[in-house]
């Protein structure tokens, strides 16, 4: 069976006002989406359940982010229970931002994934290298590692509810993107590692997307290539231009 094609949005800390984010709602609702391709949102916590009411049947929604533990004394974190009991489907994990600015660990994004699958939510788990890493030529040595972490805990049979989203740190938000053989190359040694480390059914099935810069401008021959399954889109997907990155392999 084919790969479904996957786009995400992740708005971060944005929009900042109740009217930008109707307006997005607007765009969003009124589109002509591809019908193939999975839809999925991630807003700031505080718009989740009002995005899940208000947009169309076709578009879920994301958390951006759920701490490990089931509930108790941890001011402002959202747990993956919680999110289940609200009927959020998909939880973005292991985003350069919370491994950066947050300090969050391998092993912390491994326990946040293991809690959530645990709790019957579907991840997006960010993994990618930094500049000095890609020119030090550790791309695949730092991925491997960030998913070792996860293989760890997990059991064959949680990836089905994994997607991994491969993000370049360099290029993210900067305006520089992979090249479509960077992309590719960097998709294709993370498929390599799930089928040594985990099973060649789990790395054919798993879906494998782009993050760093996407636009309206090269989504298409991103999405052009063998072993990219989509996109997790951060500033484009705040724009009208998301729609045609979404529909990027309509025919």
């Amino acid at each position: 069976m084919p790969r479904q094609f996957f786009v995400g949005g992740n708005w971060k800390m944005n929009p900042v006002s109740r009217e930008e984010k109707q307006a997005l709602v607007k765009t969003l609702n009124g589109a002509d989406l591809d019908p193939a391709t999975e839809v999925v949102v991630a807003p700031p916590a505080l718009y989740l359940l009002p995005l899940k009411d208000s947009l169309k049947n076709d578009i879920k929604v994301a958390a951006q982010n759920c701490y490990e533990k089931p509930k108790g004394a941890f001011t402002g974190e959202i747990s993956a229970p919680q999110l289940a009991d609200a009927g959020i489907p998909y939880v973005i994990l292991g985003h350069s931002e919370r491994r950066k600015e947050f300090k969050e660990s391998d092993e912390l994004v491994a326990a946040k994934t293991k809690a959530a699958l645990e709790s019957k939510l579907k991840v997006i788990l960010c993994v990618g290298e930094d500049k000095d890493q890609r020119e030090a030529g550790e791309t695949a040595a730092v991925v491997n590692r960030q998913l070792q972490a996860v293989v760890n805990v997990l059991n064959p049979g949680d990836w089905s509810h994994i997607v991994i989203a491969y993000e370049p740190v360099w290029a993210i938000g900067t305006g520089k993107v992979a090249t479509p053989e960077q992309a590719q190359e960097a998709h294709a040694d993370i498929r390599k590692f799930l089928s040594d480390k985990v099973s060649l059914d789990v790395a054919e099935k798993t879906r494998i997307i782009y993050g760093g810069s996407v636009t309206a401008a090269n989504c298409s021959d991103l999405a052009a290539l063998l072993d990219v399954d989509g996109f997790l889109v951060g500033g484009a997907s705040l724009t009208p231009q998301f729609i045609t990155i979404i529909n990027a392999k309509r025919k």
